[in-house]
């Protein structure tokens, strides 16, 4: 039983490959990933599972629940963020690859790739720094969302973590820490030709 586990933890990349502090940081990195999609794949199955209680409430048994449509969008909220920190730790984002993919000197493609990795650690940053100042002023509010009672702030509270997450994944790529082949979710892309 022990070596399956080994394997299965050296496949998903959850054991220490690099000696050091750079080692234990990626680690890290690969577990709260880890996490991260757990939490995400858990909001995407209980939404969908909702949908269908109340799809089968509302056309079977001619009712409904009043939450039912409330902790579905949280869950999408959730869900929607966490996605865009797993696509920028894989770099799955969105990118115009057509100028890119003619340029052959190696010097102007790593230019390229600091700069997109600044350009989405800015990103990070504003999504973290006016996440986390708006869910803070809501903390103050004595607001509730209406059906389940919950503090407004939880609905905004996933931004603030994307943020952090991307910011923080973008620093550990411009440092070197992580490599752009060391993917998580998704495999190497071939280049056309």
């Amino acid at each position: 039983m022990f070596k399956n586990r080994q394997k299965w933890l050296e496949e998903n990349k959850l054991v220490r490959t690099k000696p050091g502090i750079k080692g234990t940081i990626v680690l890290v990195n690969h577990w709260a990933h880890k996490i991260i999609l757990t939490i995400a794949q858990v909001a995407q199955i209980s939404m969908l599972a909702i949908l269908f209680y109340t799809v089968v409430l509302r056309y079977v048994f001619n009712s409904g629940v009043g939450w039912a449509e409330e902790v579905p969008r949280l869950m999408v909220i959730l869900f929607s963020f966490i996605a865009c920190a797993v696509g920028v730790r894989d770099h799955m984002h969105v990118s115009v690859t057509f100028f890119y993919s003619r340029i052959r000197n190696k010097t102007v493609r790593k230019m390229l790739d600091i700069l997109t990795n600044i350009s989405t650690l800015l990103c990070g940053l504003f999504l973290f720094y006016f996440g986390l100042i708006y869910v803070s002023r809501l903390m103050n509010v004595t607001g509730t969302l209406p059906m389940t009672g919950l503090p407004t702030w939880v609905q905004y509270a996933p931004a603030p973590m994307a943020g952090f997450l991307i910011a923080f994944d973008s620093v550990l790529f411009l440092t070197g820490i992580l490599q752009p082949d060391d993917l998580l979710y998704s495999e190497n892309e071939k280049e056309g030709t």
